[in-house]
């Protein structure tokens, strides 16, 4: 038997995919970490996957290849060396580091992402709204300056983690996280809402 076949008779779709993060319900349904799932549309068996949504399909090889950006050849390394079916020492390619966070991480840290730009997004449009000048003439409030200047921003990142693909909602993700611009935002709006809360209801021209 060749490496693969020797893999598909050992592995089923669904114990890989188990085993690199995704949590499969009874009937095998999953969220597809090939694109921006929100119900679960992949379906896993033992021997293949389809999505449902994206039309990802394959065996087991295909399924690792997809989710760690590997070769066919380098996937099926990685899956003898990680369920033991190697004796011999995992080459590098079977070390390698999948180039996207495990799914199980990657979605808490997407959906944290999203409702702390959401949350901010909403008190950016209250207060382009409430703190926008009557006349040509009035002082610029520096809360309307800040709603005018990063609302578009704002705006795109969260369009991309609603409907941007897998890769372009990691590099998104990835960087809010190490950057430490998502703890801030979410320090900073749920001070603002106190601010409002504590003086109670503004009105619009304060």
């Amino acid at each position: 038997m060749t490496i693969y076949e020797t893999i598909k008779a050992a592995i089923s779709v669904k114990q890989a995919a188990k085993h690199y993060g995704l949590k499969v319900s009874r009937n095998g349904m999953a969220c597809c970490p090939f694109h921006n799932d929100r119900y679960p549309s992949l379906k896993l068996n033992e021997e293949y996957f389809f999505c449902f949504g994206c039309g990802a399909k394959g065996d087991v090889i295909d399924f690792v290849a997809r989710f760690f950006d590997l070769s066919s050849y380098e996937a099926a390394q990685k899956l003898s060396s990680d369920f033991g079916l190697d004796p011999k020492p995992p080459t590098a390619a079977a070390m390698v580091k999948p180039k996207h966070p495990y799914i199980r991480q990657f979605r808490e840290d997407e959906m944290m992402c999203f409702r702390v730009l959401t949350d901010y997004l909403h008190l950016l449009e209250d207060w382009k709204v409430r703190y926008a000048p009557k006349t040509p003439d009035d002082a610029l409030d520096d809360r309307f300056v800040e709603a005018c200047q990063m609302l578009c921003h704002i705006e795109y990142l969260a369009d991309i983690l609603t409907v941007g693909d897998l890769e372009e909602r990691v590099a998104v993700v990835d960087e809010l996280m190490k950057s430490g611009k998502i703890t801030f935002l979410k320090e900073y709006t749920a001070r603002k809402k106190k601010e409002v809360a504590h003086r109670g209801e503004e009105p619009e021209n304060a």
